[in-house]
């Protein structure tokens, strides 16, 4: 902290009289010392987070800050004004401001320190201390924690160790989550019971910049917890990244406080608990009233809605777990970005033809010619602008598999390196190579350790610069070849399939879509269908794919919700609910349907519905059924070539799937139809009761 603020940038006289001015009283005093390299830039980039929430905080402090590429090292400047200035608060002027500068690429351990400073603006022994201050040498001591505020040692000391602020990166592993709560946890599950221990809250504090509401959020919320006599642990989903609670934590906790203002992320691993959702600034003020908030829902057992059920095969990995685990969910993150473009570009690409002809591809473009009154130009019109969307399908694959390896800064030379594989049609093949090199590639940049006077413009030139020109260089001129004629190969292939191998192709496709009902599995199949029809002129064994791969995926979902209705005694209240749903959600092609069913079932309803989809895939290769959109279930049926043998083709797989699943369930005997949902026995119940016995259930796990 010794270098993040000293005595010239200290004003105890500050006297701006707004808070644009006090921002630039001390934003100067960074640039006189080379903090800043473009004051105007600075305070522009100041003056954006101001506009997205005001820093002003109970108690007269200000805290303008921000992440900025003018910001060569972090830097912190203090103020005191006698007159006050208004930053929002809502007691009134503050007459203690700092402004918090740091880089764009800023480090964790500065970070953290300045994270740890907004914690110890919630102590008053410190802000008195500031207040009394009477030279700028002692101001900058105490703030650097080398002289002690009359508030005791929590006041004095900066760096008070993980509690205050040490952060992991954002994919710190489970084994590395927040320790210390876990064993006051699991302490407290085997000893006192409900009735003399503590309530328990988790809850999770996060800001647009993750510099200072973040920490302060939380140190307010852990005071009040402290007072009210509740157990309340914070996760800070701050700039230095954040830890993650511990699973057993959460899972004990009787209540959920989050206070944000960017999305939380894995939000829903506090779902089907008492929840108080709202924003940063309402824990700083307010954090009593949260508390009594969650407690009192708690008390009426109001709980938010149970987060969906995941696959069988997801439920299998956890993060941090091994290479392979990464390497699936970085290929899951290009993909599950790329489905959007797919969706919409291939439907579109679909009514074009449906409207203007199978020749519509051959129109002229609309911007030369448009007649408002004619079908063929509005086929055109759609068709067209499907394409435009179909162009984005590379390049968002690579450009989202660098960013799930490397963030933000991964998306330049993702992108740019799928790009590049559409130049040399390299096509999918290409986009995921691409990824993944732009992904390593910005990693290996991140590790080197670079000066202090460069860390400002590392994310903003110097990483897409870097990386973007070694993956242009690999794509064109190494492995760009290789990659276009293995992509053609492909292709070849996929347009010679025919007779027996067309429909062993289908059977297979139906097993993959059947296996994990959206998971990773099931989206290679739609992914390697897809990329088929992803060409302006898809030939008749790409579309044969597609249609025998949408065709299986519909299966499961509608076996079970047919099921449920022939054979509603074998399944319980909730189910039967679910299946009513299913109806909707398999006619739409969306497999994720049938989850529930496989979630509490997995042995019986995951081979019956591999089974019927392979019958289904199957009979869709072999009857020669076509489809150009890559979406869209029956509502999609009129752009089918040959709808009624497809039609077919889904019913045969549903009746397979829905005999199997009522044969298989009839052997283990009827479910009481008045029973509990799968489940239901572990959820947290309305009653205090209830949900003792819900923690003692997770204590007793190993």
């Amino acid at each position: 902290m010794s270098d993040t603020i000293t005595a010239d940038l200290v004003d105890l006289d500050l006297s701006a009289d707004t808070k644009e001015a006090a921002a630039r009283a001390l934003a100067e005093r960074m640039a006189a010392r080379g903090r800043v390299t473009d004051l105007e830039g600075f305070l522009a980039d100041v003056a954006a987070r101001e506009a997205q929430m005001p820093t002003g905080l109970d108690g007269g402090i200000g805290i303008p800050h921000c992440r900025s590429a003018h910001v060569t090292e972090p830097t912190l400047a203090f103020g005191r004004s006698a007159a006050g200035i208004d930053f929002g608060a809502p007691d009134g002027p503050a007459d203690l401001i700092f402004l918090i500068a740091a880089p764009a690429g800023a480090d964790d351990a500065h970070l953290t320190l300045l994270s740890t400073l907004a914690r110890r603006l919630m102590n008053t022994g410190f802000t008195d201390a500031l207040r009394a201050a009477t030279d700028a040498a002692h101001a900058a001591a105490l703030i650097r924690g080398e002289e002690t505020a009359p508030g005791g040692p929590e006041a004095a000391s900066v760096d008070t160790g993980a509690d205050e602020g040490e952060a992991d990166s954002e994919d710190t592993a489970p084994d590395d989550s927040v320790a210390a709560p876990a064993a006051a946890s699991a302490g407290a599950a085997t000893g006192p019971t409900d009735g003399d221990r503590p309530f328990r809250i988790v809850a999770v504090t996060s800001c647009p910049t993750g510099i200072a509401h973040t920490y302060m959020a939380a140190e307010s919320l852990e005071n009040a917890g402290r007072e009210a006599g509740v157990e309340i642990v914070v996760e800070t989903q701050g700039s230095a990244g954040f830890t993650r609670l511990d699973p057993a934590v959460i899972a004990a906790a009787d209540g959920v406080i989050l206070a944000h203002d960017v999305p939380v992320r894995d939000k829903q691993r506090f779902a089907g608990k008492p929840t108080v959702d709202t924003g940063v600034k309402a824990a700083v003020n307010r954090p009593a009233a949260l508390i009594t908030e969650v407690r009192d829902k708690a008390a009426r057992g109001e709980t938010t809605e149970a987060a969906p059920a995941s696959t069988p095969v997801e439920r299998a990995g956890a993060d941090g777990e091994g290479y392979g685990t990464r390497l699936r969910r970085w290929l899951m993150s290009g993909v599950s970005y790329m489905v959007p473009f797919v969706a919409a570009g291939g439907l579109l690409i679909a009514l074009g033809f449906a409207i203007g002809g199978y020749e519509i591809n051959e129109a002229p473009s609309v911007m030369d010619h448009f007649v408002w009154t004619q079908a063929d130009s509005w086929g055109a019109l759609l068709f067209q602008i499907g394409g435009v969307a179909f162009g984005f399908l590379v390049p968002v694959l690579a450009g989202y598999i660098a960013y799930g390896m490397a963030d933000r800064p991964g998306l330049v030379p993702g992108f740019v390196g799928g790009a590049i594989s559409l130049t040399i049609n390299a096509g999918f093949l290409g986009g995921l190579a691409a990824g993944l090199i732009a992904g390593g590639v910005v990693l290996a940049i991140q590790k080197v350790n670079i000066p202090a006077a460069l860390r400002g413009i590392m994310p903003v030139v110097v990483i897409p610069l870097i990386s973007s020109a070694v993956v242009g260089f690999l794509m064109f001129v190494v492995i760009g070849k290789p990659i276009a004629e293995a992509q053609k190969g492909m292709t070849d292939w996929l347009a010679g399939l025919t007779g027996a191998n067309a429909v062993l192709l289908g059977a297979l496709l139906g097993l993959m879509m059947c296996f994990d009902l959206g998971g990773p599995v099931n989206k290679v199949a739609y992914t390697f269908a897809t990329a088929g029809i992803a060409v302006a002129d898809p030939g008749d064994s790409a579309m044969k794919v597609m249609a025998a791969v949408m065709a299986a995926g519909m299966v499961p979902p509608l076996a079970m919700a047919l099921a449920t209705t022939v054979r509603g005694r074998l399944f319980n209240r909730a189910e039967r609910e679910n299946g009513k749903a299913a109806w909707v959600l398999g006619a739409s092609f969306i497999s994720e349907g049938a989850i529930p069913f496989a979630a509490a079932d997995p042995l019986r309803v995951i081979p019956a519905s591999m089974a019927g989809g392979a019958v289904t895939g199957t009979l869709s290769m072999a009857s020669g059924a076509t489809l150009r959109a890559p979406h869209g279930g029956i509502f999609v049926v009129p752009l089918i070539g040959n709808p009624l043998l497809y039609l077919v083709a889904i019913a045969a797989g549903v009746g397979v799937t829905t005999a199997l699943v009522i044969v298989l369930k009839g052997l283990r005997g009827t479910t009481d139809p008045a029973g509990p949902a799968a489940g239901e026995d572990t959820a947290p119940a309305p009653a205090a009761g209830g949900a003792g016995t819900s923690r003692e259930t997770v204590a007793a796990q190993p």
